[in-house]
């Protein structure tokens, strides 16, 4: 695959929502393609790679936050000393379902018993250079596959990509499309759209880092309750600053506010089906079914930050975000 180089000069910054936290207004994302996926740079500096299969899944990694340091666990895909090899489906930035048409997309380990799906990618829609109202952004078709290689479902996955003096940003719009039959996504915490944070910063590392929801949940009280936005901060890199990321679920997106599968151990989801779990409802309950031809929309915000959320002005960056149509 020929190697292709777009530059995205983002100047409109107040026009994107961000008036009341950007610092600067001139960054540069550069998007370089190859043939196993494409990778970000912000102002020449890394920021993050699209992988375009990573075991069973599309991902992101590694992604470097606004002071250089890298943001999600390495492993399984690279090493750090200090990390444990726990949940190798947790790969950085992902967005699979533990339970699509029976077929289960979150794991990726097979069992004598159960074999995981795929999600393949089909193709780059769109790999667009930016002006002065426009971000750099790329668009991509996934099919998610079963066992056997008959397809499931298909998405439509939008990433868009920012930063500023005082943090970065990733958008994620992914459209879930039954153009293959009917699709139903089953009720299970398994799921959906994940991060994993650095080792470092989990809470269970006991260094300070911590949870907090926009309800005001911190920690273990955060997991399966529903938040227009979650935070997960603490001591990132051999300096160990205090950095963080969080994750806004915008009101246009799928049952919203969603429910939010996020660990002490270090996951971070938000996942909209898995009621049965969150609020002990009989089983079944959250799940949802698209007939043949419908489609639903999950959308994101994952923003790295220094400081915590309040330093992070996660709040006003969701008050922003909210705005968006």
């Amino acid at each position: 695959m020929a190697v292709r180089l777009l530059s995205c000069v983002i100047l409109g910054l107040v026009s994107w929502g961000w008036s009341t936290t950007a610092v600067a207004v001139d960054s540069i994302v550069q998007l370089e393609q190859h043939d196993k996926g494409v990778k970000a740079t912000i102002n020449g500096k890394p920021f993050t790679e699209y992988l375009l299969l990573s075991k069973t899944k599309p991902i992101l990694w590694p992604i470097i936050g606004p002071t250089g340091q890298a943001m999600t666990r390495s492993w399984p895909l690279g090493e750090a000393p200090t990390e444990k090899r726990d949940h190798p489906h947790h790969r950085s930035f992902w967005f699979t379902h533990g339970d699509v048409n029976g077929v289960d997309f979150w794991m990726e380990e097979a069992t004598p018993t159960k074999k995981p799906g795929t999600t393949v990618h089909q193709s780059f829609e769109l790999v667009r250079s930016g002006t002065a109202t426009e971000p750099a952004r790329l668009v991509t078709k996934n099919l998610w596959q079963d066992p056997n290689g008959k397809t499931v479902c298909s998405d439509t996955r939008e990433l868009t990509f920012g930063g500023d003096d005082a943090a970065r940003w990733i958008d994620f719009k992914i459209t879930l499309h039954a153009d293959h039959g009917p699709v139903t996504f089953g009720d299970t915490k398994e799921g959906s759209f994940g991060v994993r944070v650095a080792e470092t910063a989990k809470v269970e590392a006991k260094l300070g880092g911590k949870i907090v929801t926009s309800e005001g949940k911190t920690d273990d009280a955060a997991w399966g309750t529903r938040a227009a936005w979650v935070d997960y901060h603490g001591p990132v890199g051999e300096k160990k600053e205090r950095l963080g990321v969080a994750i806004l679920n915008h009101p246009e997106s799928f049952r919203h506010p969603t429910h939010w599968h996020v660990r002490t151990y270090g996951l971070f989801a938000a996942n909209p089906f898995g009621l049965h779990d969150f609020e002990k409802q009989p089983a079944g309950s959250g799940k949802h079914i698209l007939a043949a031809g419908e489609s639903l929309v999950l959308r994101y915000r994952v923003i790295l930050h220094q400081g915590d959320e309040k330093e992070g002005k996660i709040a006003e960056r969701y008050a922003a975000f909210a705005k968006e149509k």
